[in-house]
């Protein structure tokens, strides 16, 4: 294989991994945070008990996702060279606000909560989570404003060759971040609560010790899983209507939409030929795609071929069509998955709403092995948003093929590829083996009020 294709599996490889941790961070900070609020507030032991056991879980996974990320970002000066040239006045602003502003605040607060539970007041320290959950999120926010630049460039001129900023404003307002950031939030939201809810279901299956903390967790977690699914759909509905109108090619290729269609319809189920851009079976509901896209039943979504024409008039010569059953299939797991926690989420809650103790039960023995569906619907997710933008790096602006560095060579890009996927194979191992340890382990026994803080 060439340098690019290498290059682009050593990044898709290593973005895959960071992004297997990230999500549970954003949103499992959130809820820890909610929990020591509520003991600071009430002054009852179980949500202390309930903060240090999540808390422990939620520490363990900072830590090794800090370690993946970190090798990411000099994948840009090293396999992306040229697209660092090209984009460095505009991406490298945000990434460095997120290192210097919104890392570090998480990271500082995080030491003062984890040493600082004999050491500070009850509000200095429930303070310090809340810091550290708003600065974890205010990491993500950076990053996506960089990344969404690759999806809707705005703010930036042409000039000697390069894409230079010139309205930072309008970087932070970009469209896209408003859909793209809610929806990545929502999503980490939910992975956190299918972690807690399959955790909780496990020990009350088991019958563990200190069962209360699991039974009130269970609670807590199916509340969000309820609230998170729902508002991933929601908001993934309003990305996608945002997503016809500025990136028509991903919508056409995430139907297998080879030609417009006014009304439109949507596929449940298609395989194509996608040499010769045409179906070989197909199942679709009509007017329902025009539905999703418009909120009515007219409206016209671009096809393939038409857009192919298209770009060929705008940009040049070439093949603008990304793999589209690649972006069908991820992009229908993605939704899948996101329904099926929904339902899921449903059943728990309804559990709950009946004032009623989950006993072992067909749902909590499901729940345990649904922790992986956020993490398939995460993977799938982003997957389909950087697949489904190819042949561009950036949108409109560069093209894969011309961001990646002419200085280095296949033979070093296969060597280093194949030293991160070990790096990063044994730090998800590490990681998964800490969780599966201490999550088993269970919720320590009660803790006198007093030994909590200083």
């Amino acid at each position: 294989m060439d340098a690019l294709t290498l290059a682009r599996w050593q990044f898709g490889l290593t973005a895959t991994f960071h992004f297997f941790l990230v999500p549970l961070t954003l949103g499992l900070s959130i809820l820890v945070a909610l929990m020591e609020t509520l003991y600071v507030r009430t002054g009852d032991e179980l949500y202390l008990r309930m903060t240090k056991f999540w808390g422990k879980l939620f520490v363990i996974n900072f830590a090794v996702g800090v370690v993946t990320g970190i090798v990411l970002e000099f994948q840009f000066g090293m396999n992306w060279a040229e697209y660092s040239r090209f984009m460095g006045d505009i991406f490298g602003a945000p990434l460095a606000i997120e290192a210097l502003l919104a890392f570090f605040l998480e990271s500082t607060f995080l030491g003062v909560w984890i040493f600082g539970w004999e050491r500070v007041s009850k509000r200095v320290h429930v303070l310090s989570i809340w810091l550290v959950a708003l600065g974890s999120n205010l990491s993500a926010l950076w990053i996506l404003i960089a990344n969404s630049f690759m999806q809707e460039p705005v703010g930036y001129v042409l000039r000697n060759g390069r894409a230079e900023m010139v309205d930072f404003w309008a970087l932070l307002t970009n469209p896209h971040v408003w859909t793209q950031f809610p929806h990545v939030l929502a999503a980490s939201m939910t992975t956190a609560a299918f972690f807690v809810l399959g955790i909780s279901a496990y020990h009350l299956v088991r019958k563990s010790v200190n069962l209360d903390v699991f039974q009130q967790s269970f609670k807590w977690g199916a509340v969000y899983a309820v609230v998170a699914t729902c508002l991933v759909i929601i908001i993934g509905h309003s990305q996608a209507q945002h997503m016809v109108r500025t990136q028509p090619m991903k919508m056409a290729a995430a139907e297998a939409l080879w030609e417009s269609q006014n009304p439109a319809s949507m596929s449940l189920f298609t395989i194509g030929n996608e040499p010769q851009l045409k179906d070989v079976f197909a199942i679709r509901v009509p007017y329902l795609l025009s539905i999703l896209a418009y909120n009515q039943p007219t409206g016209e979504v671009q096809g393939i071929k038409n857009l192919q024409a298209e770009y060929q008039t705008t940009y040049g010569p070439g093949n603008y069509i990304p793999p589209v059953a690649v972006s069908y299939w991820t992009f229908r797991f993605m939704v899948g998955a996101g329904f099926l926690m929904l339902v899921l989420g449903g059943w728990a809650l309804a559990k709950t709403l009946r004032n009623t103790v989950p006993e072992p039960s067909r749902l909590l023995k499901i729940l345990p092995l649904a922790i992986v569906l956020p993490y398939f619907a995460n993977t799938t997710g982003w997957m389909f948003t950087e697949i489904a933008r190819q042949p561009w790096i950036v949108f409109g602006l560069q093209r894969t093929q011309d961001a990646v560095s002419k200085s280095v060579t296949s033979a070093e890009v296969l060597t280093s590829l194949i030293l991160f996927t070990l790096v990063y194979v044994s730090l998800f191992s590490a990681d998964a083996f800490l969780l599966f340890k201490f999550a088993r382990k269970g919720a320590g026994g009660p803790t006198h009020k007093d030994t909590a803080y200083g």
